[in-house]
């Protein structure tokens, strides 16, 4: 199967996906194949492409994505050794035609990474001292590490990737079901996975054995690195979708804000892979021509600006001009609170604005799921960056009796929201786990509701009956709410993105003050 699938590959991106070269390219090698044993005697699949040049030149090194093969950057390896680079693409262990098993980003893997780089100088016209690192989502994780371990890495290019493997397993308590059975589909039908890859999983889908789990994830997780990334001081550069439903990016502003050395980052409309998804079969595309920049720049020392630019940069999801800033915290120049208002018995709908109130109550049973929803993994978010329509829903036909909806004041101008709202909320739940999942909406006059933003929050064997308090940080957004729309908030207690803990039968009570605090500027 997997022969078939890579003989495939190779046709297609022959035929359609391999760039022409510019007129002003230089000269390359073309491309060749090699086979990289590793000290553990696996053998890894890889390719190679040189400038014809005389010299050492800068090179960068690409792990292939999650199910993909050393194939898949093809254009942008071309596109790179062009412009005067050694481009070293490879199948990390247990993929595709590679030996062993898959490793999720383990220390086997980032052994592998360096490797790579070890071959690479001894075999090419690669300059050790002018080394990079790219790749998108399982490469982007496994370059980031690796920046942690090989102080040989002086430049990152992370796209669509992750610092914190726990938070996007388990962000908010709650398990993610469509990613977690993407990614693992992919590995049954295109990899060889381990015992103990195999272990975890099981346990994951068991809800069991989560400490193990948990640390599993924390050894992938670049985060776990940081003091050692900031050691070796590499230049890094992060770009993701919003609607990230694999790696959500509240995690990348963490660790993008606790880097030492050169950095960026780049947030635009899409899912997971998305917004540099057309550089990859070589059309233009603004997060490639950032890498590119970013390269040239921190390993061929070109001065062409980019380190001098404000490296915080957003395009936004409604739209207009492409917005940078000096720091994530410059993104929001205020936080507007929508406190949660008494519910109105005859429409079931609550106000959202003004200040938070006690004094009342709204019991919602969490037995169906309701409209209010996150859209399909990958399909809803990736849609919306080609065509720039949210997963969209009619808030009248939100069921009342399991969900609770609150709704705001016309805008009288636009509210220009930028990073992630925070929903602070305050009920008792009649069971010991359960799960909440919050929905901010843009709605306009004939009740259409755009999903702006929307995370899940879940407990587990608390004690039933008993207040609770939590705080759920909704994913970063740059969203533009017109004059004349309102902002809604809607709980509900299913998704399909989610594995959700909540039995039948089983309600919560809002009471008490809650609010949702939502960064303007």
């Amino acid at each position: 199967m997997r022969r078939t699938l890579s003989l495939l590959t190779v046709v297609v991106l022959a035929l359609v996906t391999w760039p022409v070269p510019a007129q002003a390219a230089a000269p390359t090698t073309g491309f060749r194949f090699v086979n990289v044993t590793v000290p553990d005697g696996t053998v890894l699949k890889a390719n190679i492409i040189e400038p014809t040049s005389p010299g050492r030149h800068p090179a960068v090194v690409f792990p292939a994505s999650w199910s993909l093969n050393d194939l898949e950057y093809v254009a942008q390896a071309n596109a790179l050794a062009q412009g005067g680079y050694t481009v070293l693409s490879y199948t990390p262990r247990g993929w595709w035609a590679s030996g062993g098993e898959i490793d999720t980003a383990g220390p086997k893997d980032i052994a592998d990474a360096s490797r790579m780089i070890d071959w690479l100088v001894a075999n090419t016209t690669a300059d050790p001292s002018r080394i990079g690192m790219a790749g998108v989502s399982y490469g982007a994780g496994i370059s980031l590490i690796t920046s942690g371990h090989d102080s040989r890495v002086r430049a990152v290019a992370a796209l669509s990737g992750w610092s914190d493997l726990v938070a996007s397993l388990y962000g908010g308590d709650t398990r993610r079901l469509q990613s977690s059975a993407l990614l693992v589909g992919t590995a049954a039908l295109l990899g060889d996975t381990s015992a103990e890859f195999d272990a975890v999983i099981g346990d994951f889908y068991a809800n069991r054995n989560i400490a193990g789990v948990k640390a599993f994830a924390r050894l992938r997780s670049a985060g776990t690195y940081l003091a050692g990334i900031n050691a070796n001081r590499p230049a890094v550069l992060l770009a993701n979708g919003y609607g990230d439903t694999v790696f959500p990016p509240n995690q990348l502003v963490d660790f993008y804000g606790a880097l030492a050395g050169p950095k960026r980052l780049e947030f635009a409309p899409g899912d997971h892979a998305i917004p540099e998804l057309t550089g990859l079969i070589g059309l233009d595309n603004h997060v490639w021509t950032s890498v590119r920049r970013w390269f040239d720049r921190h390993l061929s020392g070109i001065a062409n600006g980019i380190d001098s630019e404000p490296p915080v940069v957003l395009r936004s999801l409604t739209g207009g001009p492409v917005e940078a800033y000096p720091d994530w915290a410059a993104t929001a120049t205020a936080t507007k609170r929508y406190g949660l208002g008494e519910v109105n018995w005859l429409t079931g709908t609550g106000r959202l604005g003004g200040a938070a109130t006690s004094g009342w109550s709204r019991r919602t049973w969490f037995n169906d799921d309701t409209v209010a929803a996150g859209g399909l993994v990958l399909l809803s978010n990736g849609l919306q960056a080609l065509t720039g329509i949210p997963p969209t829903m009619w808030l009248p036909a939100v069921d009342r009796g399991n969900a609770g909806v609150w709704l705001g004041d016309e805008a009288s101008s636009a509210v220009r929201i930028r990073g992630s709202a925070t929903v602070h909320a305050r009920f008792t739940p009649t069971e010991r786990s359960g799960t909440l999942v919050a929905y901010l909406y843009d709605v306009d006059w004939a009740g259409t509701a755009k999903l702006i933003t929307h995370a899940p929050v879940s407990w587990l064997n608390g004690t039933a009956d008993t207040a609770r308090t939590v705080d759920v940080a909704l994913p970063a957004t740059s969203w533009d709410l017109p004059a004349g729309h309102r902002l809604a908030l809607v709980v509900d207690g299913h998704d399909g993105l989610y594995l959700d803990e909540n039995g039948w039968l089983g309600s919560v009570s809002f009471a008490g003050q809650s609010w949702v605090d939502v960064p303007v500027r």
